[in-house]
C-alpha cells in the first residue's frame, strides 16, 4: 500500500448524496438513439465497471457523465449538482471529475511535468510552485517520477496513459471516468495502467470505467453494469454477474469475451 503523503486526495462532501445520478437519460445522434432510459447511481467510494458489446451506448454514457455529450432527454447529477440544468453547473462540476480516455491527449510540446502542471494553474488558478509539487506527487503516486522532464513521444504507450491519469489526479477530483484507457495500449503495457487503476480504488477514489478487462471488473469493482443496444441490460455485484448472469445477453456477451471462465 502506499504511504501516507502518495494517497489521493479525496474531498469531504455529503456522505449520502450519490456521487452520480442519471434519471431517464436518452441520447440521438441525429436518428440513431444512443443511449435508452438510462437510470444509474453511483454512490461515493464506488467502482463501476460498464462493459458490453462495441456500440452498446458504453463511451457514450461515460461521457454524458461530464457532458461531453449532451443528452436529449433525463437529468445527470454529479455531486448533488445537475448538469443538465445549464452550461454554469458544467464547467463548475468538470473541475470535480477527472477523465482518461482511450488516447492520452497530452500535449506533445509541453513536458511531462508541464503537462500535469497546466490545468490546476488555469483552471483553479494555483500557483505555479504549488502546482508542481502536486504534479510531481502524482508522478510519483503513478510510478514515473523519473519522467518528469521529457515529453510524451518519449514515452511508451503505458507510461503515457499513467501520465494522463496523475494529469487528472492534479485536479483532486471527486469522481474519476475511464473510458476504455487501456484499449490503445500493446499487450504488455495494459497491467501496469491497470495496476494504477487498482491502486486508485484501494484509496477509496469513486470511479467509473469502461473497460473489456473483466480480470480488473472480479478485482476490483462494486457493481457490474452490462449495456447493450443503448440499454442497462443488467447490473450486479461481479461474483454474481459472472457466475449467475440473469440475461441470455450478458450470457453471450460473458460467452464470448472469456468472462465466464
Amino acid at each position: 500500500m502506499p504511504d501516507a503523503a502518495s494517497q489521493v486526495t479525496i474531498q469531504e462532501t455529503d456522505p449520502g448524496m450519490p456521487a452520480i445520478r442519471m434519471e431517464n437519460v436518452d441520447k440521438w445522434f441525429g436518428h440513431f438513439q444512443a443511449l435508452k432510459n438510462i437510470d444509474l447511481e453511483v454512490d461515493r467510494g464506488d467502482k463501476i465497471v460498464v462493459c458490453g458489446p462495441s456500440g452498446s451506448g458504453k463511451s457514450t454514457l461515460i461521457r454524458c457523465i461530464n457532458q461531453l455529450e449532451t443528452v436529449q432527454r433525463g437529468r445527470i447529477f454529479v455531486d448533488g449538482i445537475e448538469l443538465t440544468a445549464g452550461p454554469k453547473n458544467v464547467e463548475k462540476i468538470r473541475r470535480e471529475v477527472g477523465m482518461v480516455f482511450q488516447q492520452f491527449n497530452l500535449f506533445p510540446h509541453m513536458t511531462v511535468l508541464q503537462n500535469c502542471m497546466l490545468a490546476p494553474m488555469k483552471v483553479r488558478g494555483v500557483k505555479r510552485a504549488e502546482a508542481e509539487e502536486t504534479a510531481r506527487r502524482y508522478l510519483a503516486r503513478v510510478k514515473i517520477p523519473e519522467q518528469a522532464e521529457k515529453y510524451p513521444a518519449q514515452l511508451s504507450g503505458g507510461q503515457q496513459q499513467r501520465v494522463a491519469i496523475a494529469r487528472a489526479l492534479c485536479m483532486n477530483p471527486k469522481v474519476m471516468l475511464f473510458d476504455e484507457p487501456t484499449s490503445a495500449l500493446d499487450p504488455e503495457m495494459v497491467q501496469e495502467v491497470l495496476d494504477t487503476m487498482i491502486d486508485l480504488a484501494q484509496e477509496g477514489m469513486t470511479m467509473v470505467v469502461v473497460t473489456h478487462e473483466m480480470g480488473f471488473a472480479r478485482k476490483v469493482a462494486d457493481r457490474v453494469v452490462f449495456m447493450d443496444k443503448g440499454e442497462i441490460v443488467e447490473t450486479g455485484d461481479p461474483e454474481t454477474f459472472f457466475s449467475n448472469p440473469r440475461h441470455q445477453r450478458t450470457r453471450t456477451f460473458l460467452g464470448q469475451i472469456g468472462g465466464t471462465q
